[in-house]
């Protein structure tokens, strides 16, 4: 086993503290994993040429007394959609943005650098964000085809964000930053055997995302434990003028997420179990149970909640809501990147049509046809759509069943074990529980609880808004409980 494999953020901080290593010395073990590694994973789209040049800077920096907090010399890679102002392209997948840059990084990127991350890639992602086609699969896209599970290439690695989930899995990273409009952290996590986190939309700022949906958008951090997650949470949270969804985030942010991770969160705490989320899958089931009987172990009081179930008007909703809403956010942002970047989501479309031989070998864009069909965010319809997803994800949803059941948190099986790629037929998913705080915009966290022949399964914990600092008492105290995960056969 080498030395980096399943290091934590804390072990490789202690590790620079004590000069055992440095961050040239960390940066370059996953910059030789990635070479070796990655060719059949396809998790990173490409490295940053500067990565070591950065990590000696902040060598440099720690060697003069100057250490900028915790994620100092720590390698992490940012989801292909997230803007850098270097020499690396952020594209989302798709052949049509290649030929233009972000003019400016945005505040994830700029954040992470501040704090002393080293920037290490950019991670492959289902292209658009996984909406384009309504019969894709996860983890591929047009400029870096198919990112592949670590535990089983022929498998999904879930997405959209598949190579923050495959990178820090396969032990590429420390850790990796995903975005999540629905599923798209916590389905990586769960597919990748690793920890998702999804922020309440408005804690992290999504200036500089390229994106989906200014309702249900957010940014959030997938590691290997619980902690990790939460040192990487603490140095993205906080309000942004780039984006008004956070005014809020100062005052309702932790100055420390790691603060609330420890082994006893679990004692006394009422917890309420979504039983209608059982029953697709009786191995996953079996999984589940398991987690309930070790958290219960530890205290805990896990209640059965059969209100939280999803349905057809929820689902409807919320795709209405995306579909007016992606056609003018990405507008707004294509607007800020470079000459030779399309405008419109009508100039993408047309671009998929004339590059269709490689744009559309696999799945077609239905989707962006139905966004582009859409009349705009004063329509009555999308008003209607936008307050029946919230009142329906919030208020009859997880507010509801907190308050009648007196529950703490809610938690479901994130998904079953990860479904074989099929480019034929797109993903078939049975199974999945991140659409209420979809809709409501609450936070989510995913922790690996099982295997089931050797393929991970996770478990979602999930509350109200700004619960983060509950969710990740619990889920931390789990883990705990749980014991170190599995992770991949070592290569």
């Amino acid at each position: 086993m080498e030395w980096i494999e399943e290091q934590t953020i804390a072990e490789l901080r202690s590790a620079m503290e004590t000069s055992e290593r440095t961050a040239v010395e960390i940066t370059e073990a996953y910059l030789e994993r990635i070479e070796r590694i990655d060719p059949d994973l396809r998790s990173i789209v490409e490295v940053n040429p500067d990565a070591r040049s950065i990590a000696s800077d902040l060598d440099a920096e720690r060697a003069a007394g100057s250490i900028r907090g915790p994620l100092h010399g720590i390698p992490i890679v940012l989801k292909e959609n997230i803007d850098t102002a270097d020499s690396m392209l952020t594209t989302a997948g798709s052949l049509a943005l290649v030929e233009s840059m972000p003019t400016t990084d945005s505040t994830t990127a700029s954040r992470l650098r501040a704090a002393g991350a080293v920037i290490l890639g950019k991670a492959g992602m289902s292209e658009w964000a996984f909406f384009r086609s309504s019969g894709g699969s996860s983890g591929w896209s047009a400029r870096n085809g198919q990112v592949r599970n670590p535990y089983d290439p022929a498998r999904t690695t879930g997405g959209s964000s598949s190579g923050s989930g495959a990178s820090p899995s396969a032990n590429l990273t420390a850790a990796a930053i995903g975005t999540e409009t629905d599923g798209s952290i916590v389905s990586p996590a769960n597919a990748n055997g690793i920890v998702g986190l999804k922020p309440t939309v408005g804690l992290t700022s999504r200036a500089g995302v390229i994106p989906i949906s200014g309702t249900q958008d957010t940014i959030g951090p997938l590691a290997r434990t619980v902690a990790d997650a939460a040192a990487v949470l603490t140095a993205l949270a906080g309000s942004d003028p780039r984006d008004q969804a956070t005014a809020a985030a100062d005052r309702q942010m932790a100055s420390d997420y790691t603060a609330f991770v420890g082994d006893g969160g679990l004692e006394t705490a009422r917890i309420g179990l979504a039983t209608a989320f059982l029953g697709k899958s009786k191995k996953t089931d079996a999984v589940l149970r398991n987690a309930v009987e070790s958290m219960t172990s530890a205290g805990a009081v896990i209640v059965d909640v059969p209100e939280l179930a999803e349905s057809k008007q929820l689902s409807d909703a919320k795709m209405k809501v995306l579909l007016f809403e992606f056609k003018v956010h990405l507008a707004e942002y294509l607007a800020t990147r470079t000459a030779g970047s399309p405008r419109t989501l009508a100039d993408i479309i047309e671009f998929d049509q004339i590059n269709s031989a490689v744009e559309m070998i696999h799945f077609d864009d239905d989707l962006h046809q139905l966004a582009q069909a859409t009349d705009g965010l004063d329509s009555d319809e999308y008003l209607l759509a936008r307050r029946t997803a919230r009142r329906l994800g919030a208020e009859e949803g997880i507010d509801r069943v907190l308050d009648e059941h007196d529950v703490v948190a809610i938690i479901a099986p994130t998904g079953p074990p990860a479904p074989m790629i099929d480019w034929v037929n797109g993903e078939h998913r049975i199974l999945g529980s991140s659409s209420h705080a979809a809709a409501a915009g609450y936070p989510l966290i995913s922790v690996p609880a099982g295997y089931i022949a050797g393929l991970p399964v996770g478990i979602t914990f999930m509350g109200t808004a700004w619960s983060e600092p509950t969710l990740l008492r619990l889920s931390s105290a789990f883990e705990h409980a749980r014991g170190p995960r599995t992770p991949p056969l070592q290569r």
